[in-house]
């Protein structure tokens, strides 16, 4: 079987909302150097070039009219589109945006076929995560759902029966729910900072699905400052035992680095430890349920530099890749150039000073699971947990 692939284009440098945006895709081209210096893709790993997303592609979950107002601002731009959640603000029109948003959709559907049908065990679209964007508007950067198209493609074409989607990113993954809420076929988690705090202001645990798909969304929201051993409890606390009782046939993470204490957009001040500790959870919960089937993608992250330790880190795990923890001085002198930061280590050397669960986080466990586990027949573990 071939090697587990990172896929990556330049053309996810022309997804471009501009210089003064917080959303800088040349972050993804500093994971790819940085794991380039690490020589990962002359042995643990490969590296492919997608093909971008047909328009029946993007029709999986986006209605024609959001699509044609895509592809007609990509040629005739104008200053705002709000009826498409387009302009001046998160998403600011730009040129070829159908173009550069429709190759990292099609690497996400690239990544989600190689590993539901057994060509690949593992698959990372740095380039995608785009988990906010609606069936009919952009929202929090995001203009496709390549999340979304590449599972309902994967899905409907029968490669797989279940998924577990697991979104790290320290924003709600609103779109992605929001598109599944009425599919038990998508067991959706996301682990956030809360709503009542963060952008989109969503995701709190009775948002729990409709219809066939209640109990299948399930919302995390951490308290800002949750840092390193609590959100490790959470994640520990939800994760494993709902995964064990889906029995999915594939497990999908969305990596957004944003949770990172460098992060200028969000609180939750997590430390590299706690990337290393997910990426190993799910790598255990991949080969325990689904054969070692894998896919991730990028998302959300906002100091560059931390976005690229973040992402090669979860490569590694995925390929089962130990990197040393000095950077390489050509890859230090790139970030310096492009982002005034020059990281040495690999690794934070900032050890988090939290030695205990926080009660607050106990707390939100313990409503998620009142909530949720009782839909997977999970005992509602809730009073232990206080």
């Amino acid at each position: 079987m071939a090697k587990p692939a990172v896929l990556y284009s330049p053309r996810y440098l022309d997804y471009n909302f501009g210089k003064e945006h917080a959303f800088q895709n040349l972050r993804i081209k500093l994971a790819v150097e940085l794991l380039r210096s690490y020589r990962a893709f002359e042995g643990s790993l490969d590296l492919l070039t997608p093909e971008p997303a047909s328009e029946d592609d993007l029709l999986l979950v986006h209605e024609r009219g959001y699509v044609d107002a895509i592809r007609e601002l990509s040629v005739h731009p104008r200053a705002e589109a709000y009826e498409w959640g387009l302009g001046p603000g998160d998403n600011p029109v730009f040129p070829d945006m159908y173009g550069t948003a429709a190759v990292q959709v099609g690497a996400t559907i690239q990544a989600c076929e190689a590993v539901a049908t057994g060509e690949r065990l593992r698959a990372y679209n740095l380039g995608g995560g785009l988990h906010h964007a609606m069936p009919a508007r952009a929202s929090g950067f995001c203009i496709f759902n390549d999340i979304a198209i590449g599972l309902r493609h994967i899905l409907d074409e029968g490669l797989v029966k279940r998924v577990l989607y697991v979104d790290i990113d320290a924003h709600h993954g609103d779109g992605v729910q929001e598109i599944f809420y009425e599919d038990p076929r998508v067991l959706t988690i996301s682990l956030h900072e809360n709503g009542r705090f963060l952008f989109p202001g969503t995701g709190f645990p009775g948002d729990l699905g409709n219809g066939s798909g209640k109990g299948y969304a399930v919302n995390v929201p951490l308290p800002p400052y949750t840092r390193d051993e609590s959100y490790l409890y959470a994640f520990t606390e939800i994760v494993p035992p709902l995964a064990r009782a889906f029995r999915p046939d594939l497990i999908f993470t969305q990596t957004g680095a944003d949770a990172h204490f460098l992060d200028p957009l969000a609180h939750l001040k997590l430390t590299t430890r706690t990337y290393e500790g997910v990426a190993g959870i799910v790598d255990d919960l991949t080969e325990e349920l689904c054969a070692g089937r894998w896919v991730a993608a990028g998302g959300g992250g906002y100091d560059m530099a931390a976005c690229a330790r973040v992402w090669t880190l979860i490569a590694g795990a995925m390929a089962g890749a130990t990197f040393s923890d000095e950077t390489d001085p050509k890859w230090r002198e790139l970030c310096r150039k492009e982002t005034g930061s020059a990281p040495t280590t690999l690794r934070d050397r900032e050890v988090s000073t939290d030695e205990h669960v926080a009660q607050a986080v106990k707390d939100v466990v313990a409503d998620v699971k009142q909530q949720i586990f009782p839909h997977h027949g999970l005992k509602d573990s809730a009073r232990a947990s206080r």
